[in-house]
């Protein structure tokens, strides 16, 4: 009786290889064929897996936003008792993928970005994947407020748009040089503590 294929393993173990392949050299040049040789596995699989070469990566952006998104729960698991301003804060630093150990993650993600400038799939994932961030920034911005009780700032959601705008451009700012690591943590924290200066 022929073995029976673990088909979300193996998509799984195919966006390994898309952001391999993404961080060595970005996207524009990947090609099915790259990925399946990075893989380890044939061109056939890959096809059997994905239709497409946009359906692949939007795949593979798919599991690497749902990596960080797991980390941002494992914080918040570790510390249930923690405050939602602290909440916010461990968030928004994952959100910026600042640690040393995160890094490859980071460019990973810039060349996603990159990619979805010319292609509509990824962004309309990189669109839902911001906009659910914006939301879980809200709700902790809102009630951080209260549990310090202090006014919220007068538009939780314009201020969680600010703060995840910032915490995304840091990875860049990080991965290029222009900021280390501590700096831009600096610019984080800067941001967090504005929060109730600017409350109404």
């Amino acid at each position: 009786m022929p073995r029976q294929v673990d088909h979300e393993g193996r998509r799984r173990l195919i966006a390994e290889a898309v952001c391999r392949l993404a961080d060595e050299s970005g996207l524009e040049g990947v090609t099915l064929r790259d990925v399946a040789a990075r893989a380890q596995v044939s061109m056939g699989a890959v096809q059997r897996c994905f239709r497409t070469k946009d359906e692949m990566l939007v795949f593979a952006l798919g599991y690497v936003g749902e990596r960080i998104a797991e980390r941002v729960r494992a914080r918040l698991v570790r510390s249930p008792a923690q405050s939602a301003g602290t909440a916010l804060g461990h968030a928004a630093t994952e959100v910026a993928l600042l640690r040393e150990e995160h890094r490859a993650e980071a460019r990973v993600w810039l060349a996603f970005v990159a990619q979805a400038v010319v292609s509509e799939p990824l962004a309309a994932m990189l669109k839902a994947n911001y906009a659910a961030l914006q939301e879980s920034f809200t709700q902790l911005i809102a009630e951080a407020a209260e549990d310090a009780g202090r006014a919220a700032p007068l538009d939780p959601r314009r201020e969680a748009r600010a703060l995840l705008a910032l915490a995304d451009g840091l990875t860049a700012h990080v991965l290029i040089g222009h900021l280390t690591p501590r700096q831009a943590q600096d610019v984080l924290h800067g941001q967090l503590a504005g929060l109730w200066t600017r409350s109404g």
